[in-house]
């Protein structure tokens, strides 16, 4: 399992001895020296997209003392990720320091990947410890994540190695990660695929167990008998390919399925 705290994957950049330390190439930014440039002033220009106002702020300053031009993407609670992903490009950034968690304005994840087919470098910051979560972002193109405990320094370094072209994340452990979150999607597939099985009738049977229904109740509900239900619920564990009601109750919400209660 990669190690997720501190400074991120195994420290992806750290400044001092024995680590990569980033140097700064002599010329004009936007010359030869790596550097990118799509702010008009011929810095490199960060879109901070961060609903912490104090984290922002801190991001901000720091980034801005390297000589970095820090557009903050302002956050408008809608379920629609165009409009993120609308606002985001219209900063113009050379890169994008990304936060998951973004209250009202959803889930960062689902722009990860059109802001890269987009041309844009992303990075992660996030306050979430989830391998798996890491592994998605990564797998959508993300070049790296970071967690919010690193030091701002850190996060500071690493945008400055990317703007110069330079690797922030062990290939290693990018596969690992990535690794992660296949298997984990691979076994919400497989569960899915199972639930997929039941009958309309099953599915609400169990549905209505998802829900801290005893059979008796469904059974009284349903106008039928218990043996009847129970023969349906063993229907329902020989589909699912489990041995309890419990762990089929379990498998359900772990796949976030719920048959809707009708009452």
């Amino acid at each position: 399992m990669p190690r997720l705290g501190g400074a991120g994957l195994n420290g992806p950049v750290m400044s001092g001895r024995g680590a990569a330390a980033v140097h700064r190439p002599p010329g004009p930014a936007g010359a030869p020296d790596g550097r990118l440039a799509n702010s008009p002033s011929g810095t490199a220009r960060v879109a901070l997209v961060e609903d912490h106002a104090l984290l922002a702020e801190a991001l901000s300053v720091s980034l801005s003392l390297q000589g970095y031009d820090v557009v903050g993407v302002r956050l408008a609670p809608t379920p629609q990720p165009f409009d993120l992903l609308g606002s985001i490009l219209t900063a113009r950034a050379d890169v994008v320091l990304l936060d998951l968690d973004l209250g009202q304005a959803g889930d960062g994840t689902r722009v990860i990947r059109p802001l890269v087919r987009a041309e844009q470098k992303v990075v992660v910051l996030t306050a979430c410890p989830d391998p798996v979560r890491w592994g998605a972002c990564l797998a959508r193109g993300a070049l790296t994540v970071l967690p919010k405990t690193a030091p701002l320094q850190v996060i500071v370094d690493v945008i400055e190695r990317i703007t110069h072209g330079l690797p922030v994340i062990n290939r290693a452990q990018r596969d690992e990660l990535v690794q992660l979150w296949l298997a984990r999607s691979s076994d919400e597939d497989e569960r899915r695929k199972r639930l997929g099985r039941l009958t309309p009738r099953e599915a609400h049977v169990l549905g209505e167990l998802v829900h801290g229904k005893r059979v008796r109740e469904v059974a009284q509900d349903a106008f039928v008998s218990e043996a009847t239900v129970r023969t349906q619920v063993k229907s329902i564990l020989a589909k699912l390919g489990v041995t309890s009601q419990l762990a089929a109750v379990a498998m359900a919400r772990d796949a976030g399925w719920g048959f809707p209660r009708t009452d």
